[in-house]
């Protein structure tokens, strides 16, 4: 599912590439998941003047009221002002694979950011390890959610009412 890992499709430099894995990584500390304790962060590159975003997931006991912590990073990027992110990295604490975001939040990335990138970093990576690529896979909104619901349904929508 996920591409080989070529820094090279990531629209942002190495340092900011570096700094997101590091906000993620962080800002996952910080969840709010004393329920399932399975701790998300996630952290998002805004397009133009190159801020970080981050977000931890946020549960309830009432599960569907959880947010997730790509859904908490891009509302509060979008309560700044900001409405493009070329690249949100995400990580868990599930050890045994790559984490990848839910179904909800791939609708909601491909809202701001349909032509982006998802940066999926595994727990425990080390930053010693960005050269040769481990613990990353990098993957497309577009292969992440393929056929996704776009606004120009909904002009499509209208146009045949």
């Amino acid at each position: 599912m996920a591409e080989s890992v070529n820094f090279s499709l990531l629209q942002a430099t190495d340092s900011e590439i570096r700094d997101l894995i590091r906000a993620c990584q962080s800002v996952k500390k910080e969840a709010y998941c004393v329920y399932s304790e399975f701790r998300v962060g996630a952290a998002l590159l805004t397009e133009h003047d190159r801020h970080i975003i981050t977000g931890c997931n946020v549960e309830n006991a009432s599960y569907g009221l959880t947010v997730c912590a790509e859904r908490s990073a891009i509302c509060s990027a979008v309560s700044r002002g900001y409405r493009k992110f070329p690249v949100i990295a995400v990580t868990s604490d599930v050890a045994t694979r790559f984490c990848t975001p839910c179904g909800a939040c791939r609708q909601f990335i491909a809202e701001f950011s349909p032509s982006g990138q998802v940066l999926l970093v595994k727990p425990g990576y080390q930053e010693e390890e960005y050269m040769t690529g481990t613990g990353i896979q990098i993957i497309s909104v577009a292969n992440l959610l393929p056929l996704g619901f776009t606004p120009n349904d909904l002009i499509l929508a209208k146009s045949t009412l």
